[in-house]
């Protein structure tokens, strides 16, 4: 059986760990009202704030410039006043049905919680279960179309970096050999660094 998060990790390469900070987690997940995945924090703490190949983003809840708990904030006030139930065409791609949630909510114990962004227009959810499965993904592609992933964001994250079709129809893109890591700047005068993770022979 594939450990996932180790093999994210081997992908990316070593980890800089330049905001890991158990006490910013707390805060968050006691303004949440529910702990977030282990696995999506462990990644979080190693790379972000990240933007890997170019599209994928992801804050931190210890860094002030790419705060992942104002991110959170934010974003569940956005889709919150969101048209999001215009894109669902029936129980295959209502989050509703795959999340066994009675309504949906953003930024909640019981919703869903924004975990990452492209800048294709893809959002990526965590959700208390998805199909069953506990701390699953959810996904709205750039088209509007709902997905439930029922596994962990370290799966759906390797996945996608493989180039499975990941964040919504028409998503299946794949970058062949490193993958390209762009680290934010995180202070005033501090420019964008490049990095790459270790060949991958694909």
């Amino acid at each position: 059986m594939t450990d996932y998060l180790q093999a994210v990790f081997a992908m990316l390469g070593p980890g800089e760990g330049r905001f890991a900070d158990a006490a910013a987690w707390h805060r968050l997940e006691e303004d949440l009202g529910r702990k977030l995945p282990s696995d999506y924090k462990r990644i979080v703490d190693a790379y972000a704030p990240v933007q890997i190949n170019g599209h994928l983003f992801l804050s931190h809840p210890a860094n002030g410039w790419f705060n992942l708990g104002e991110d959170i904030r934010s974003t569940s006030a956005t889709w919150a006043q969101s048209a999001w139930q215009s894109y669902v065409t029936g129980p295959n791609d209502d989050p509703r049905v795959f999340c066994d949630l009675p309504h949906l909510t953003f930024g909640t114990a019981e919703g869903l919680v924004p975990l990452a962004a492209t800048d294709q227009g893809a959002a990526i959810f965590g959700a208390p279960q998805v199909h069953g499965f506990t701390d699953g993904v959810v996904v709205q592609g750039s088209e509007g179309d709902w997905a439930g992933h029922a596994m962990t964001f370290a799966e759906w994250l390797y996945r996608y970096l493989t180039g499975e079709e990941m964040a919504g129809w028409g998503s299946t893109v794949f970058y062949p050999g490193p993958v390209l890591l762009e680290y934010s700047p995180v202070e005033p005068g501090q420019r964008a660094r490049v990095a790459h993770g270790p060949e991958r022979g694909m």
